[in-house]
C-alpha cells in the first residue's frame, strides 16, 4: 500500500490488444476492484468524439474526466483497483493531471497492428486512424517516461500468449501485488457486470477459459481485410512505427 493508498494498476492498451482477457486474469484475482474502461465514456458520450457501435452506458456510470478519475482514487482507498483503458481516451487530457498519472501503475499492452487493426475492422468498419490507437500510446508513454521520469512497464500480447503466467507476474511484483495461481484459468458462463455495455466487442474472450497461444498469420489476416478496405495500408503505415517504438521498451523474456 502506498502513502496515497492501494495500488492502482492502469492497463493502457489500444483497440484489439488482447486486453479484456488481460483484464479478465486481474478479475480471477479476487482481491481487486476492477473496472472496464472507465474512460471510454467520456471519450464517446460526454465529449462524443464519435459514434461507438455496439456500446451502452449505464445511466449511473461516470462520464466525465474528473468523475472517472475521482471514482477510481475513491476506490484505491478501500482497496487495490485495476483498469483497462485506451490511450486514446485520456490523451492529451492526462498530460495535464501529472499528480494522478504518477498515482498509477503505469502499464502498456501493445499487439501486432496487423493483426489488431484486422480484427478492429471486422467488429466497425468505421474505424477511425486515431481509434487504432498506438500513436496515443507512445505519446502516453513518452510523456510518463520523459516529463515525469517514470518507469512504465511494457508487455506485448505475443508475450502473454506465449507465457502468461510469466508475463503477468512480473507486472504483479511491480504493482506488490502477490501472485495469484488460479487466476490463468476461468469460467466463460458469466459476463461481468461492467462489460455489458460492450459485450458485443468481446465475445472471443467471453467464449474462452484463459489465454490461448498466438497463431503465426498476421500477414494473412491483414492481407484479407485490407483487400476490401484499402485504406487500412495507410492506417498501418501510420501505426507501425509506434508498435516498434514500444516494443523496444517491452519486457524481455528473462524479466517475465
Amino acid at each position: 500500500m502506498t502513502p496515497a493508498g492501494h495500488p492502482i494498476v492502469a492497463l493502457w492498451a489500444h483497440p484489439r490488444s488482447m486486453s479484456t482477457a488481460t483484464e479478465r486474469i486481474m478479475r480471477e484475482r479476487g482481491d481487486c476492484t476492477v473496472f472496464h474502461e472507465p474512460f471510454l465514456a467520456d471519450y464517446y458520450v460526454h465529449r462524443a468524439v464519435r459514434e461507438m457501435p455496439m456500446l451502452e452506458v449505464d445511466d449511473d456510470a461516470p462520464r466525465d474526466y474528473e468523475s472517472v478519475r475521482r471514482m477510481l482514487l475513491d476506490a484505491a482507498a478501500e482497496g487495490p483497483v485495476f483498469f483497462k483503458d485506451m490511450s486514446y481516451y485520456v490523451v492529451p487530457r492526462m498530460f495535464d493531471d501529472p499528480d494522478f498519472a504518477r498515482r498509477l501503475v503505469n502499464v502498456f499492452l501493445i499487439r501486432d497492428p496487423r493483426r489488431a487493426i484486422a480484427s478492429y475492422y471486422k467488429l466497425d468498419p468505421a474505424v477511425t486512424l486515431a481509434e487504432i490507437g498506438l500513436e496515443a500510446q507512445w505519446r502516453h508513454f513518452s510523456f510518463l517516461r520523459d516529463d515525469l521520469g517514470a518507469d512504465p512497464v511494457v508487455i506485448t500480447a505475443e508475450a502473454v500468449q506465449a507465457d502468461p503466467r510469466g508475463v503477468i507476474a512480473e507486472v504483479w511484483r511491480r504493482a506488490g501485488l502477490p501472485f495469484v495461481a488460479g487466476a490463468f484459468d476461468w469460467s466463460g458462463d458469466e459476463v461481468p457486470d461492467n462489460w455489458k455495455h460492450v459485450a458485443g466487442w468481446h465475445a472471443d474472450v467471453l467464449a474462452s477459459s484463459g489465454i490461448r497461444p498466438a497463431a503465426d498469420d498476421a500477414d494473412e489476416v491483414f492481407r484479407a481485410v485490407s483487400a476490401e478496405a484499402r485504406h487500412l495500408d495507410a492506417y498501418l503505415a501510420h501505426h507501425a512505427p509506434f508498435h516498434e517504438r514500444l516494443r523496444r521498451h517491452a519486457l524481455a523474456p528473462a524479466q517475465a
